[in-house]
C-alpha cells in the first residue's frame, strides 16, 4: 500500500493543479509590475488596487513564490477605462440605473514558453441605482469588479478558458 501511494504521488506531481488550475511544475514564480492608471477620470490608486488584488489572487490560490526579478511569469498593463453611463433612461429626463465598467489591459508573459504568452483586456461592470450616492459606493463598486477581473485574469493565466 505504501508503494502504491508513492507511485501514485509521483504520477500525479507532474502538474500542479487545484481549483481547476494548472500550472507547469517548471513555473515556480511569478512577478507583477505595479500597473498604470491611463483611465483619465478613474480615481487616484486604482491600479495599485488591482495590481495588490492580483498578486494576492495569484498568491493566496496557486504554489507560486511573489518576486522582484527573474520571474518564470510576469503580468504587466494598465486600466484603460473607467467609465459611468447612465442606463434605463426614464420618462422625464431620468434614468434608473447607472453602470460603472472598469477595463484593464494585461500583458502576461511566460518565459519558459513565448507560445504561452498574451495580450489580452478584460472588462466587467456594476450596474447601480442612479439615486444611488455613487461616491460613497465607489470603493465597494471597484472592489467587486476588480474580484471579477482578477479571477478573469486568473483563469485566462491558468487554466487556458
Amino acid at each position: 500500500m505504501r508503494y502504491l501511494s508513492i507511485i501514485l504521488l509521483l504520477v500525479l506531481s507532474g502538474c500542479y493543479g487545484f481549483k481547476g488550475i494548472s500550472i507547469p511544475p517548471d513555473i515556480n514564480t511569478f512577478y507583477i509590475e505595479d500597473f498604470e492608471n491611463r483611465a483619465p477620470n478613474a480615481p487616484g490608486g486604482i491600479n495599485q488596487t488591482f495590481s495588490e488584488a492580483l498578486r494576492s489572487k495569484i498568491r493566496n490560490e496557486s504554489k507560486l513564490t511573489l518576486v522582484d526579478r527573474d520571474a518564470d511569469i510576469t503580468f504587466a498593463g494598465y486600466i484603460n477605462r473607467y467609465n459611468i453611463s447612465s442606463e434605463a433612461p426614464q420618462e422625464g429626463n431620468t434614468v434608473a440605473f447607472n453602470k460603472l465598467t472598469i477595463s484593464v489591459s494585461i500583458d502576461y508573459t511566460d518565459t519558459a514558453d513565448d507560445d504561452k504568452s498574451w495580450t489580452q483586456s478584460f472588462s466587467f461592470f456594476k450596474d447601480f441605482d442612479a439615486t444611488l450616492d455613487f461616491q460613497s459606493e465607489q470603493d465597494a463598486f471597484i472592489e467587486e469588479i476588480f474580484t471579477q477581473l482578477v479571477d478573469d485574469v486568473f483563469n485566462k493565466a491558468f487554466t487556458n478558458w
